[in-house]
């Protein structure tokens, strides 16, 4: 009775986002965002490869994210996949010997992609060695993310290119990751079948702390795992099967120039919608 109370409650608040989803969860919106590079591997296989690379390198200044994405998946060719299995690992270190972006070096990068390349040799891919840690569609995908982080970093530290779920972080990258490979919709391209969408956290960031904050969802000061958790439980209210549904479209307010959190939160009032 109290579940069905709240979802009542919350069904204002839901014909809002569904509205916001539908008018902003297009490709069009898409452009800057390192999203856009996935959509140029048809084979899953590669697209979790290149998604992996581009969501761990998803930190900064947007446009210097676009830049250095493009620019290691250049390297990796057209079959990011095919590049890993027949490729030598010195041979990977001396490919991006003298890379650096920001906090990351060339050892990271070059331990990410062995250690994905490690992943597939023993796994046959990322999502197998994923989906391993995950038990059932009643849990959510953290233990996954820990058996994946652990293996892949076996091949060397990765450092902040890849966090540790077992800490505080709320891994916003990883879980981002997961959003491009498990939802299937106009934006999200998908592939991953072994995990279901309801499964997924928030990728919280700045933008998703602040909307999750004015609708009560957390009172967290800081948007660490246990906020993303919380907000994800919020959104869960309102989405079961799908909780992270509208993290693209209202993230697009406060990331794209033409559009900020003050419209969005004129377009739903947010404030006056807080649970």
């Amino acid at each position: 009775m109290i579940a069905q109370a709240r979802r009542a409650q919350l069904i204002p608040l839901k014909k809002k986002l569904d509205a916001v989803y539908e008018k902003y969860n297009i490709q069009e919106y898409v452009d800057p965002d390192p999203l856009l590079f996935l959509y140029d591997y048809p084979k899953v296989r590669d697209r979790e490869i290149a998604g992996l690379v581009a969501a761990c390198l998803a930190y900064g200044r947007v446009e210097m994210i676009m830049k250095i994405v493009g620019q290691v998946l250049e390297k990796l060719g057209q079959s990011p996949f095919n590049y890993l299995v027949n490729t030598r690992d010195e041979i990977i270190d001396e490919m991006f010997m003298g890379f650096k972006y920001r906090f990351a070096t060339d050892i990271h990068l070059s331990s990410l992609l062995k250690g994905i390349k490690h992943v597939i040799m023993e796994y046959g891919s990322l999502e197998n060695c994923f989906s391993t840690g995950v038990a059932s569609e009643d849990g959510n995908v953290l233990v996954g993310l820990g058996r994946l982080y652990r293996q892949i970093n076996q091949a060397g530290h990765t450092g902040h290119l890849l966090a540790d779920p077992q800490k505080n972080s709320a891994c916003k990258r990883s879980h981002l990751f997961l959003r491009w490979m498990v939802r299937k919709d106009a934006v999200d391209p998908g592939g991953w079948e072994s995990v279901s969408p309801r499964q997924l956290i928030i990728p919280l960031d700045t933008h998703m702390y602040k909307i999750g904050t004015l609708l009560g969802f957390t009172r967290r000061k800081s948007p660490d795992k246990i906020c993303a958790l919380e907000i994800t439980e919020g959104f869960r209210d309102i989405w079961e099967q799908d909780p992270v549904k509208y993290d693209f479209s209202l993230t697009r307010f406060g990331i794209r120039r033409n559009l900020d959190l003050d419209e969005l939160n004129g377009f739903i009032n947010l404030n006056h919608l807080a649970i």
